[in-house]
């Protein structure tokens, strides 16, 4: 049986630091805010936010909320975007995407200032990771596979890490931190041939593909430990689940991340996490 690596212990772990300097902060007068910068009222936003929120109010950070209708036209988003940058006292945005169809989703996310944007969603961030420097944050999903890692004290350094995705949010950004840690990395994908034969050498698998239950034994192997990014709607079973087959690999690898469970509870954690940084680089 594999061990099983459960996020709300690296979370609780997170959670238990960001306290601390969330009040150490406050003691030298500065208040850590999250701006949650959302348009309309879409079910998986609305979800997200309540989880960042009651993260943010256990941690001790603040939260302003900055909610325009899903009719809004470019001009004001633009216009209330901005301010938002501009106003010193908020430290993060968190800019809830897809937006509407009218607005201009590309131009949203170059706009965000770096320096709050704590979801790694723009260019300069996205090169901070690749570059390995303190330009914006990395991605949260990305940091909180990391952070598991990290946790659990699983090597990185000599290891094979294989990554099946190579999107911006996770499978590219994930990638290339493992290889800041000295793992060799092969990022898979859609047009790569017999994946499986790839993956069943990794020590570490990410599994990022976002295709339910795609990832079965026969991509794995008994010492390897597995992140499942994953989240989909599984009909069968009527709730959330991974790109893992979990009931077929976790018997046969040596770790595993459950879905739900996972990497998703972690992620919260370094949202907020990112937050008391951005603050912590703003005093300086």
């Amino acid at each position: 049986m594999a061990r099983i690596l459960k996020g709300k212990e690296v979370a609780d772990a997170l959670t238990a630091k960001m306290q601390q300097d969330a009040q150490a902060l406050k003691e030298a007068g500065i208040t850590p805010t999250l701006c949650i910068f959302r348009v309309g009222e879409r079910p998986d936003d609305l979800a997200y936010e309540r989880g960042a929120a009651k993260r943010a109010e256990t941690v001790g950070i603040a939260v302003k909320k900055v909610i325009l209708p899903a009719d809004v036209s470019q001009e004001v988003f633009d216009q209330t975007l901005q301010s938002v940058n501009e106003d010193d006292t908020i430290h993060g945005i968190l800019l809830f995407r897809p937006l509407p169809g009218h607005l201009d989703n590309e131009k949203a996310r170059q706009m965000l200032n770096p320096a709050k944007d704590i979801d790694g969603c723009t260019d300069l961030s996205l090169a901070g990771v690749f570059t390995n420097t303190k330009t914006g944050f990395p991605p949260c999903t990305a940091q909180a596979a990391m952070e598991i890692l990290h946790h659990f004290n699983i090597p990185i350094k000599g290891r094979k890490a294989a990554v099946i995705g190579r999107s911006l949010v996770i499978g590219r950004p994930v990638g290339m931190m493992l290889m800041h840690e000295n793992a060799t990395v092969v990022n898979c994908h859609t047009r790569t041939v017999d994946v499986p034969s790839i993956t069943r050498q990794a020590d570490i698998l990410i599994a990022a593909s976002g295709q339910l239950h795609s990832v079965t034994k026969d991509y794995t192997n008994p010492q390897q430990v597995v992140i499942d990014v994953g989240i989909n709607w599984d009909e069968e079973k009527g709730g959330i689940s991974g790109d893992v087959a979990f009931e077929e690999v976790e018997p046969f690898v040596q770790a595993i991340t459950p879905v739900p469970g996972g990497v998703g509870s972690v992620t919260s954690c370094v949202l907020i996490g990112h937050v008391i940084e951005a603050a912590k680089r703003a005093a300086k």
